[in-house]
């Protein structure tokens, strides 16, 4: 075994073991869905910059980035950074208040059941993707450091039952520890790559002048309306459309208080912008240091320059670091992203058909659909042939075009109503749909886009029109906190309170 393979296998084997010690703590649904609500600011910075720092940061940003510069990575980083920015400022304490289990909670008590469902399917059919961009790329890596020995199909499988294990068993708190811990290695690791690699390529001036003289650090797109627009839907699908996501607002929710959520959420997310640009930088050094391999690899797996590149011009040392980095990366952005659809599905879609189930049963059914959902995206990583970072990328159209607009209607539009929710929720799907299927490739508007547009007309119509659908009377589940009181927001009607006994 090499010292490389070696690390790689101590790692994963003390990531299993934090899992085992995590869930001795983890005593009821709240420890395993939201820590408890006790994180401090630390571990929720933290916990949100690892838990969006994951597989499309390091291998698939820094891939497209050398194909079509700034301008291909407009989605991430920068339009993922400003979601967390967004939330942080925008959302972090009013969701904090509600003081709930899960994202789709709030829509039910804002509106009814129906939305709190299609909402609530619309953010678990959306992780998809993105779980699997993080299943894919352990593949890769496993193949990668052991120099083909664990072909990738097999790499996948396994990096998918080590994350499985430590979620299933510790759940947020085990994912929140991992995170904190991680951060370390993956912020220290990234910074001296690059130090040693920016040697290599003969400095760091070097590689961001060469790279400036290739037009990759031109961000704004130059031309009419055919660039512009699908610049800046590209921008707004993962920045507006990660904002209704689980895995925020649990992060939201797992801090001790309404100033650590928002304040976290910020830190975190401009600490994922500035850290984005170093796995970016890395790769176009290899352009510089292997201009060789860089092509032999820009033609067959582009994914796979950066590894390539520490595998070959590094000492050990510094491979250990670097891939002690990767996989904190991905592990805890999968984690995260394989905890947060499963509690979402079992408290939304699950706990309504099974109102008598006890917090100690529903708690194992929420670890039983963990694994249900490991093995969804774990299909989809091994039949898909979309790249990582556009199989992060598309993962948040169908959140953008049916849960964003019920979402910041409820909190900043006292007139919105249940009738108006749904109307977006039909309206924003369907258009999207459609456009997907009837629109040309080339269309100079996304469909996603279209389908927003929609979403929002059909809110303000459906709200202003004579109302069809009443909102029904919201009943928080029974598991929640003893402690807690649930403000719903204005409808338009008289605001109401329930208190969970």
């Amino acid at each position: 075994m090499t010292p490389l393979l070696g690390f790689i296998t101590l790692y994963l084997l003390a990531s299993i073991g934090i899992g085992l010690l995590a869930a001795t703590r983890v005593k009821n649904v709240r420890d395993f869905a939201v820590a408890g609500r006790s994180l401090p600011l630390p571990v929720v910075t933290a916990t949100v910059f690892a838990t969006w720092f994951g597989a499309e940061a390091v291998l698939g940003v820094s891939a497209t980035f050398v194909k079509d510069g700034l301008r291909g990575v407009v989605a991430d980083p920068f339009g993922a950074s400003l979601c967390l920015i967004l939330a942080g400022f925008f959302f972090a304490t009013k969701l904090y208040r509600l003081n709930l289990l899960t994202i789709g909670d709030y829509y039910r008590l804002r509106y009814n059941h129906t939305v709190e469902w299609l909402s609530t399917l619309a953010i678990v059919v959306s992780y998809l993707g993105w779980v699997s961009a993080q299943i894919k790329a352990l593949g890769l890596v496993f193949f990668t450091v052991t120099n083909g020995l664990i072909p990738q199909d097999k790499g996948m499988i396994l990096g998918a039952a080590i994350v499985l294990t430590y979620t299933v068993l510790g759940g947020m708190l085990s994912v929140a520890i991992l995170d904190f811990m991680q951060i370390t290695v993956i912020m220290g690791g990234l910074i001296y790559i690059a130090t040693l690699i920016s040697d290599l390529a003969g400095g760091a001036g070097n590689v961001v002048a060469h790279a400036s003289a290739a037009g990759k650090l031109d961000f704004f797109p130059s031309g009419g309306m055919d660039v512009w627009v699908p610049f800046v839907g590209a921008w707004m699908t993962m920045m507006l459309g990660s904002i209704p996501q689980q895995d925020v607002f649990q992060r939201i929710s797992s801090a001790k208080s309404e100033r650590t959520a928002m304040v976290g959420s910020i830190l975190g997310g401009s600490l994922y912008f500035l850290f984005a640009f170093i796995p970016m930088f890395l790769a176009y050094a290899a352009t510089l240091i292997d201009p060789v391999m860089f092509e032999s690899l820009l033609d067959t797996d582009s994914q796979l320059v950066l590894p390539t590149l520490i595998l070959q011009h590094t000492p050990v040392f510094a491979q250990v670091i670097f891939f002690g980095a990767l996989l904190s990366a991905i592990m805890s952005c999968s984690s995260a992203t394989l905890l947060a659809p499963s509690v979402s599905f079992t408290e939304n879609i699950l706990r309504p058909m099974l109102p008598h189930i006890s917090d100690r049963i529903f708690l194992w059914l929420m670890r039983i659909v963990i694994v249900a959902f490991a093995g969804m995206v774990l299909a989809v990583a091994l039949t898909s042939s979309t790249s990582i970072f556009k199989m992060v990328e598309h993962a948040y159209k169908i959140t953008l075009v049916v849960a964003f607009v019920p979402l910041v209607a409820g909190f900043y539009w006292q007139r919105g109503t249940t009738q108006g929710a749904l109307f977006a929720i039909f309206s924003g799907f369907f258009t999207w749909i459609l456009c997907e299927y009837f629109t040309p490739e080339d269309a100079i508007w996304p469909p996603q886009i279209l389908g927003l547009i929609a979403a929002i007309i059909g809110m303000i119509l459906g709200s202003l029109l004579p109302q069809r659908i009443g909102q029904l009377t919201p009943t928080p589940s029974h598991h929640h906190a003893a402690e807690g009181t649930y403000h719903v927001p204005p409808t338009g009607h008289e605001s109401s309170r329930h208190h969970v006994r």
